[in-house]
Parts: structure tokens; C-alpha cells; sequence
């Protein structure tokens, strides 16, 4: 997935002019808070996980993480992290540029509510050196299928 294939499905989505690319990498949390210029809570990262042999990607606030009894609750199962190797190979997109939109065919999203309490948020562009400025209503659009769920704590 390339970053113009990005900007294409946001254009389509009325999001002009929201990506931004950078010089420096936003691959982690406080790069993406850095290079925005922004609170590490406004980064949404996006993280992948196997469940029920497929990808799930959630995205969450950048100053919680996910917390393993509540992930436990809503999809049966633990959490298991897909390694660097898989998340590139399954979802299209290299680490520290996962992003919600465009994911492969088969792919769950999921938008956790620590999102929420914020006016904007920031998730990777599909590369570790691009972000888009949307409000989490906007990226739940731009993601549609979506669903927002509760599987954060914040520490």
C-alpha cells in the first residue's frame, strides 16, 4: 500500500489536504508527537493483532495501551501481537506506518475509545514518516468499516 494510494481514498473521502510527510521519522509514539508538534496522547497508533487466525488492527490513543483482560473480554482469546515481519506481509503497511484505512480484504478495524476524548488525532499515513490530521469522527469514516470498542487503560 502506497502513501498515494492513502491520499487518494481521503481525497475520496473529502479529507483534502490532510496527510503530512516528514523528513524525520514518526515510526513511534513521540517521533509522530515531535514531528506533528503535537501531545503524545493525540498520536493514534495503530497496533496488529492475530485474532481468530486473522488481523485485527486497533487503534488507540498514543498514552494508553491495551489492557489484556479487556482485550480478553471482547475477542475470547489473548492478545498476540503480529512480529514485525507478519504486520508488513498481512496488512500491507510497514511498522511505525500502520494505518486504519485500506486494510486488506479480511481485516478487522477497530477504533478504541480513548480516541474520543480528543477534538483531533493523528494516525500514520500508511508510512514511518507521515501522519493525518482527522477528528476521530472523520477516521471512522475514512476507515468504514469500523467499530469502536473499549480495550485500553491508561499507565
Amino acid at each position: 500500500m502506497s502513501i498515494e494510494e492513502i491520499k487518494t481514498h481521503l481525497e475520496a473521502c473529502g479529507l483534502h489536504d490532510r496527510v503530512k510527510e516528514f523528513d524525520e521519522s514518526s515510526a513511534t509514539v513521540e517521533l509522530a508527537a515531535h514531528a506533528v508538534g503535537c501531545e503524545p496522547c493525540r498520536i493514534a497508533k495503530t497496533m496488529s493483532f492475530l485474532v481468530d487466525g486473522g488481523v485485527a488492527l486497533i487503534v488507540l490513543a498514543g498514552d494508553v495501551r491495551v489492557d489484556n483482560q479487556k482485550f480478553k473480554a471482547v475477542f475470547h482469546q489473548k492478545a498476540k501481537m503480529l512480529t514485525p515481519d507478519e504486520v508488513a506481509a498481512r496488512t500491507g503497511f510497514p511498522v511505525g506506518g500502520v494505518c486504519p484505512f485500506l486494510a486488506p480484504e479480511g481485516t478487522k478495524v477497530y477504533l478504541d475509545i480513548s480516541l474520543k476524548r480528543f477534538d483531533t488525532v493523528y494516525p500514520a499515513a500508511g508510512t514511518p514518516n507521515s501522519a493525518v490530521r482527522l477528528t476521530p469522527q472523520e477516521m471512522e469514516a475514512a476507515t468504514a468499516p469500523a467499530t469502536w470498542t473499549d480495550i485500553s487503560t491508561r499507565g
